[in-house]
């Protein structure tokens, strides 16, 4: 390994392009490649389906034949979803209720996909949350850091042997531009802010870089197998996200942000294409700006980071290297 800091302004600032943020501009003005295939009789499992994003994932699935597994927290939500899911199209819809801001539950819901009979097609790993102030879960973790990052990594890790098995799944990473708002890289020494400089933007960007690196170590685990894993800008849509915080910004996000946003639709779209479409077939390890191929930021593709993100994520989840 380098003996030069692992973030910092000094490691990425010569790495940034300008052509790659106009690019970034440009593709945030572009719809998503719409998609008519069929998804009839597939397994997609979905988390974070009751709001936003999600809810309008799992009809747009729902509406072209798939069967879906939603994982949500709210209960009641979660059986209303599937209520309106399996009337309305005539579909299968099951459901699993886990809080994934903590390892234990995430941990019982891995194992119950991984129990699966059925092959799962598409993985779409869509729970968030965003806050202004930090929250510390019961385990002792930043929530955020842990709803966005650490869930979606147990829930791949802990699968891996059954994808690989089934050779066919599509797992899909929400993510977000908001990676850039990390634009000098990740301090491992205070990843979940135990140092403080905590914001809103900050958690949000570390969790969001966070995911991006978990790709490059994921990928070395997949090659060989037809088993892609992609991470997908949802778009500046309406969602839920942020409903914990304060009168302030829910009055900013309102009066303001709901403005210029655009329907959920938009980002479901997106995810049902690279879900299904077969102009994404065998396309791995990529950042999609909805369906746009791009570039993410510097700090998102450097592999020696990645590498030691991966060993303190094993250690922070309390996960076994040799799975």
């Amino acid at each position: 390994m380098s003996s030069a800091p692992t973030h910092g302004f000094w490691r990425y600032y010569g790495q940034y392009r300008w052509s790659e943020i106009f690019a970034m501009l440009r593709n945030n003005t572009r719809d998503p490649i719409a998609c008519d295939t069929s998804a009839q009789g597939k397994l997609v499992v979905i988390t974070g389906a009751t709001s936003g994003i999600g809810y309008a994932t799992a009809h747009t699935y729902a509406a072209k034949g798939a069967n879906l597994l939603c994982i949500n927290r709210n209960a009641q939500k979660s059986q209303q979803l599937q209520a309106e899911i399996t009337s309305r199209y005539g579909v299968m819809c099951d459901t699993l209720i886990a809080d994934l801001s903590l390892i234990e539950e995430t941990r019982r819901v891995a194992q119950a996909l991984l129990a699966l009979e059925k092959p799962i097609d598409v993985l779409i790993l869509n729970a968030g949350v965003y806050l202004t102030r930090q929250a510390i879960t019961q385990e002792g973790l930043d929530t955020v850091f842990a709803v966005h990052y650490l869930s979606s990594f147990l829930l791949i890790h802990t699968l891996l042997p059954k994808l690989k098995r089934e050779n066919r799944a599509r797992i899909l990473l929400v993510n977000s531009e908001g990676h850039r708002f990390a634009p000098w890289g990740l301090d491992m020494e205070n990843l979940q802010f135990e140092k403080g400089g905590y914001s809103g933007l900050t958690s949000y960007g570390n969790a969001k870089l966070a995911q991006l690196l978990s790709m490059i170590e994921f990928a070395k685990r997949l090659e060989g197998s037809s088993v892609t894993l992609n991470a997908m800008h949802p778009g500046a849509v309406e969602s839920d996200t942020g409903k914990e915080n304060g009168r302030l910004y829910r009055w900013f996000k309102k009066h303001l942000l709901a403005k210029v946003l655009k329907s959920a639709q938009l980002s479901a779209d997106a995810l049902y294409t690279l879900g299904i479409s077969a102009q994404f077939q065998g396309i791995t390890g990529k950042f999609f700006n909805l369906t746009t191929l791009e570039t993410p930021a510097p700090p998102a593709l450097d592999a020696e980071v990645a590498s030691l993100l991966w060993t303190k994520t094993l250690q922070i989840g309390k996960i076994d290297a040799n799975q």
